[in-house]
This record gives C-alpha cells, sequence and structure tokens, in this order.
C-alpha cells in the first residue's frame, strides 16, 4: 500500500545546519532531509529514517551498539540505503530548524515512541516540501537471539525492501 505525504519546510533548512553528516564506523547519517534526499536520488535507494532520543532512550542506544555497530548492517546499509538521524535529544541543544524538520517527519510518519526507524521514498515539490512515500516500519528486534539482533532486524528491512514497487 503506498502512502503520500507533504512536508513543508523553511525554506533556510538545509543552510542553517551546522553538521549535515556523521561518518561513524563506516557509516555516513545525514541530519539534513534535503541532503538525505539529493544523496537518495543520485543512488536510486530509500531513505532508512531512524528516530531517536540520543541522549536519554535506552532502547535506541541498544538498537544503536547490537545491530547498527554490526560490520552486516554496515555493509548493508552502504549498499542499500541513505541514513538519516532524526533525533529527539533532552539534553544535546539542535538548531531550531533541525527541531522543526524532524518534528515535520514525526508527524508525518506517525512516529510515537522511540526507537523507529522509517524506511521511505522522497520527491521534492514544486513548493519546496517533499512528498513521502512509506516503504515499511521498523523498531528493535524484540525477540531476535541475543548477540544476533541484526540479523532479525536486517531479514526484516530485506523484506520490507523486496515489497517496495520498482
Amino acid at each position: 500500500m503506498k502512502f503520500i505525504f507533504f512536508i513543508a519546510f523553511l525554506a533556510t533548512m538545509g543552510t542553517a545546519q551546522a553538521a549535515t553528516t556523521d561518518e561513524v564506523a563506516g557509516l555516513k547519517w545525514y541530519t539534513d532531509l534535503d541532503k538525505a534526499h539529493s544523496e537518495a536520488e543520485k543512488t536510486n535507494k530509500p531513505i532508512f529514517g531512524f528516530f531517536t532520543g540520543s541522549d536519554w532512550c535506552g532502547w535506541c542506544i541498544k538498537l544503536q551498539k547490537e545491530v547498527f555497530a554490526k560490520q552486516a548492517f554496515i555493509d548493508w546499509a552502504n549498499e542499500k540505503v541513505v541514513l538519516l538521524e532524526l533525533d529527539f535529544p533532552k539534553r544535546t541543544p539542535q538548531s531550531p530548524e533541525l527541531k522543526q524538520q524532524n518534528q515535520n517527519l514525526q508527524r508525518a510518519l506517525g512516529v510515537s515512541g522511540y526507537p523507529t526507524v522509517w524506511l521511505f521514498n522522497s520527491k521534492k515539490t514544486d513548493a519546496g516540501g517533499f512528498n513521502l512515500t512509506r516503504v515499511g516500519k521498523l523498531g528493535y528486534p524484540r525477540g531476535a537471539e541475543k548477540g544476533k539482533e541484526e540479523i532479525k532486524f536486517l531479514s526484516e528491512a530485506n523484506k520490507l525492501l523486496a515489497a517496495m514497487p520498482k
């Protein structure tokens, strides 16, 4: 099933960001939707939107350590998706533009808890916003074998990608 959402952003969204990417352990994480969209368009990959509370959410930290830090995930992510971190910290300062962007995406995708991962495609609109097409949603891989959480997570992610319209 295809869902399309329109997101309107301030014209200054991309220019107000101090840091728009973060390369950690072989992964390139964008924080700016406009830059992630450009990379996704260039590489023909969906966006992997990771909604997190980086400085307070225990399950988010657990997902990062038990899935995102594993080589299997790093290899998969570099091949299959464009990574976008959408952070909702309590103690870490953010620009007003970054907060607004993240809140807009949270509302558009109906995110109500953390961690949540949405795979989606984006298209720019003439009005300067984005149309988003949902591919599917993931979270922490509950019930996975201890130490092999990335296997269950990647299996679920691959199912979503396989069902994606070509």
